[in-house]
């Protein structure tokens, strides 16, 4: 590994500091190195608060002369909530500048590198590239086309169910990768689950990190006829933790706006998605949400859940937790329920598979492919 590549390094780990509180910006870190010395790291903490760029030449001060700066992503050249970095950068007398990505807004790509090279800066591009892309994967998808970046979770037996013929599914995985699972949440800007999941397992969907705090994700609730409990435990917590259901336009009966009313003032919000076959439409769902600003999701649903994210071309990496438990039978829940293709080559592919293991369980991690075979 060279400097470069050990420096960008320490920037990136800093990046992912601001995991779960930057949203909808991305992550960003920054090293200012003089000498082969550190003397200033900064990152980007949240939304409207400073860019890391910013945090990083203020605490190297006047020494920054001269010095590098490291930083995982492309300074921007703009005016948003806070002033441009590149006006920072030069100001502070940085002589060279390395960058892990240039900025995926098509809007702004390219312009502040190109910006800080007619001014003299040595620009080097592309150090940790790969690193830089993953760690900001969900602000990439979205600002480059409007959808949220979209993680399919679920727990299984090694027999691939989630859940028993009883319905019971407390508990399919390890305690430790429940934990896990919380940090997950705290990622990512909103949770989606089915109906069927609130109703037989009255999920509280927020983040319970073991150490305590973090984000807790917006819970969305796919529920087409309004058919949700006024005592289920996500409306009743719906001031502590952002609540929405998805529901037809259809479902405003008189009984419903009745219904609608109580909901809103427990503190849901009740959102009217668009509807395809009489269910709700998962892709053009997507578009709703990223207009929302919401740029990741994680649905944690059940089999119909799971199977229906997959249907509808809209996720983009899998997380399957796999317990080293057999149930035994096909009486229990898949986790995909319904029918699925009848040829193996028209399987949706899953490539850059990573194995993690957490106690005895294993979690698969991969990317579904975004050209999907077709039947």
């Amino acid at each position: 590994m060279n400097d470069d590549e050990q420096f960008m390094k320490m920037a990136l780990d800093l990046a992912s500091l601001g995991r779960g509180t930057t949203s909808p910006n991305p992550m960003v870190g920054a090293v200012v190195v003089k000498n082969g010395k550190v003397i200033g790291k900064g990152y980007h903490q949240a939304a409207g608060l400073a860019h890391a760029e910013v945090n990083a030449l203020d605490q190297a001060g006047s020494n920054a002369k001269n010095a590098t700066l490291y930083v995982t992503l492309e300074p921007c050249n703009h005016h948003g909530r806070t002033p441009p970095c590149t006006e920072k950068i030069i100001e502070a007398g940085i002589a060279r500048l390395v960058v892990a990505m240039p900025d995926p807004n098509p809007g702004v790509r390219g312009g502040g590198l190109d910006y800080l090279a007619q001014k003299g800066l040595k620009i080097i591009r592309d150090v940790c590239h790969q690193e830089a892309q993953e760690l900001n994967e969900a602000f990439i998808k979205h600002i480059t086309t409007g959808k949220p970046f979209v993680i399919l979770k679920c727990a299984a037996t090694l027999d691939g169910q989630i859940a028993t013929r009883s319905g019971d599914a407390k508990w399919v995985s390890s305690a430790a990768s429940r934990n896990y699972v919380h940090h997950l949440r705290h990622a990512v800007d909103a949770i989606l689950v089915g109906i069927g999941t609130v109703h037989n397992d009255d999920p509280q969907l927020t983040t319970r990190l073991a150490g305590g705090g973090g984000q807790n994700p917006i819970r969305l609730i796919l529920d087409t006829n309004l058919r949700i409990s006024e005592k289920a435990r996500v409306v009743r917590t719906a001031r502590e933790a952002q609540t929405w259901i998805l529901s037809a336009k259809t479902a405003h009966t008189d009984e419903t706006r009745a219904k609608r009313k109580r909901l809103e003032n427990m503190g849901v919000r009740l959102v009217t998605a668009p509807i395809r076959q009489k269910h709700i439409d998962l892709a053009q769902l997507m578009i709703t949400l990223g207009r929302e600003q919401i740029t990741s999701l994680l649905i944690e649903g059940g089999g119909e859940m799971i199977a229906s994210a997959v249907a509808s071309e809209i996720g983009d990496k899998i997380m399957f937790f796999y317990a080293p438990k057999i149930l035994g039978g096909n009486d229990g829940t898949p986790i995909c329920k319904g029918q699925g293709k009848d040829r193996m080559q028209a399987a949706w592919p899953v490539s850059n598979i990573r194995i993690h293991r957490f106690e005895d369980d294993i979690m698969i991690e991969g990317y579904l492919s975004q050209k999907f075979h077709k039947t």
